[in-house]
């Protein structure tokens, strides 16, 4: 697992948690993977506003992190195509109370157009 810093660094399990889906996209590639496996242009389509660098530089942590699987078809043209680990089915459910939350107390509380 790709660690900034040492395990033993950490006060609480949260901040370790945090340190791991750090950054702006990470939750969001975890929920589309969630979904099904993608490939890398089909995700770059779903998440609307991420560019190519910072997608493929999250996949990659991410994959370091054992969080997501990235599976290389020996095939012409080439095909990759990326899915969650059980560690990152794992971080996904324990993050389904906070999305229940954000769609109780956020997105329920939108106005209406």
């Amino acid at each position: 697992m790709r660690s900034l810093r040492r395990p033993e660094s950490y006060h609480c399990g949260t901040a370790a948690a945090m340190d791991v889906i750090d950054g702006k996209w990470k939750i969001v590639i975890l929920w589309a993977l969630g979904e099904r496996p993608h490939r890398f242009g089909e995700l770059r389509r779903t998440l609307d506003g991420v560019s190519e660098k910072v997608l493929a530089s999250h996949l990659r942590e991410m994959e370091e992190d054992g969080l997501v699987h990235r599976e290389d078809f020996d095939e012409v043209p080439p095909r990759v195509e990326y899915s969650l680990t059980p560690l990152g089915i794992s971080l996904n459910q324990a993050l389904e109370p906070l999305a229940d939350w954000g769609e109780r107390h956020v997105i329920g509380r939108l106005p209406t157009a």
